[in-house]
């Protein structure tokens, strides 16, 4: 979350871009971009979406919480423990949408502590939610793909999921460091403060560079990769099927895939060219730049609505979340007192998640 549209950047012929602050009169030949406008536009555009993005994503979210923690007492699959994980990942992440959209709105107004602690937790989860991703994809190939071996080793699967889930939380905090070690509270001339990442070193644009190359490959690149080959050889296994439940489940794969291509490829496109820039400055025309970052704040506020799909891509639309959803109503209008009763029942007709696999149950 580089906000660097908060400067006015020189553009030199030599085509060295160098950061100043802001002044109340840039000369019209100085060779500055003087970006306003572009501050203007975050100001009224960022703010309203993401208190949307936080009110939708919360409620979906803490109603998955719930569930997993009310309804279904224990966690039963590897699933189970999966989507627990990244329904917490995302409520964290949710939890810093407030923080942006008042640095947004009126500057940053806390402290460099609370900047760096905001940063670095926003970057867990967002390498917590797509590495978790990428589990529950390796999940469904096991329990489609590999049936028998995922049903006589159920119980070694429960405990290598809690033991990935570890792993997934563990790397995702080694992966924020750089917002720990670079993030700072920057203050122009007219006494606007803002929480963004500095890179102080003498080989500033390599070290942007590195950042965003391990931010593109482990949060976007690799995880696609896993997913797309699990999800085709899924896809050639139920085609090859011939009961009708099992392409019924052809829906909540493209769903899922679409989803996150839809969400994240944008926003990674935009962070290669912005890696390319710091690498070497190819954009040099003023109304380039704007536009430019303009569209990297769109793609990015895409990109967050993420987490407001997950509940419902990896939990509602799935055949078990559905059908705890339609108990937890039916508690709410008979009171909660029978939802103890409803969910023993309950417990006592859901099958296995390889009992389910036919309809990609979740």
């Amino acid at each position: 979350m580089d906000y660097e549209d908060i400067t006015s950047y020189s553009i030199s012929p030599g085509y060295e871009t160098n950061v100043t602050t802001d002044s109340d009169y840039i000369p019209p030949d100085s060779g500055i971009c003087e970006k306003s406008w572009v501050r203007e536009f975050r100001g009224s555009y960022e703010p309203p979406l993401y208190w949307i993005i936080f009110t939708v994503g919360a409620m979906g979210n803490l109603l998955v919480v719930w569930i997993y923690t009310t309804l279904r007492n224990r966690l039963k699959t590897m699933t189970d423990v999966y989507l627990l994980n990244l329904a917490i990942a995302d409520l964290l992440f949710l939890g810093t949408l407030p923080f942006w959209a008042t640095d947004a709105a009126q500057g940053w107004v806390f402290s460099v502590s609370v900047c760096k602690g905001i940063r670095a937790v926003y970057k867990i989860n967002f390498f917590a939610s797509m590495l978790l991703l990428t589990c529950i994809s390796i999940d469904r190939y096991i329990a489609i793909v590999l049936v028998t071996q995922a049903h006589n080793f159920k119980n070694k699967r429960m405990f290598y999921s809690k033991l990935a889930c570890l792993f997934v939380w563990l790397l995702s905090c080694f992966l924020s460091l750089p917002e720990f070690i670079f993030a700072k509270v920057k203050t122009n001339q007219q006494e606007e403060s803002f929480c963004s990442l500095v890179y102080t070193s003498e080989d500033k644009n390599l070290t942007k560079v590195l950042v965003l190359s391990l931010q593109i490959s482990v949060g976007f690149c690799l995880p696609l990769l896993v997913i797309g080959a699990c999800y085709s050889v899924i896809i050639r296994t139920l085609i090859q099927a011939r009961s009708f439940e099992k392409h019924k489940a052809l829906r909540v794969i493209f769903a899922l895939v679409a989803a996150f291509v839809l969400s994240q490829l944008p926003y990674n496109v935009h962070l290669v060219i912005e890696a390319t820039q710091a690498f070497k400055v190819t954009i040099t025309d003023c109304n380039v730049v704007k536009t430019f970052d303009v569209a990297g704040q769109v793609v990015k506020s895409l990109a967050y609505t993420h987490c407001c799909l997950n509940p419902i891509l990896y939990a509602f639309i799935g055949v078990r979340f559905r059908k705890d959803l339609l108990h937890l109503c039916q508690c709410m209008t008979s009171g909660l007192g029978g939802i103890n009763k409803v969910s023993v029942s309950k417990r006592q007709s859901v099958m296995s998640d390889t009992d389910t696999t036919p309809a990609l149950s979740l």
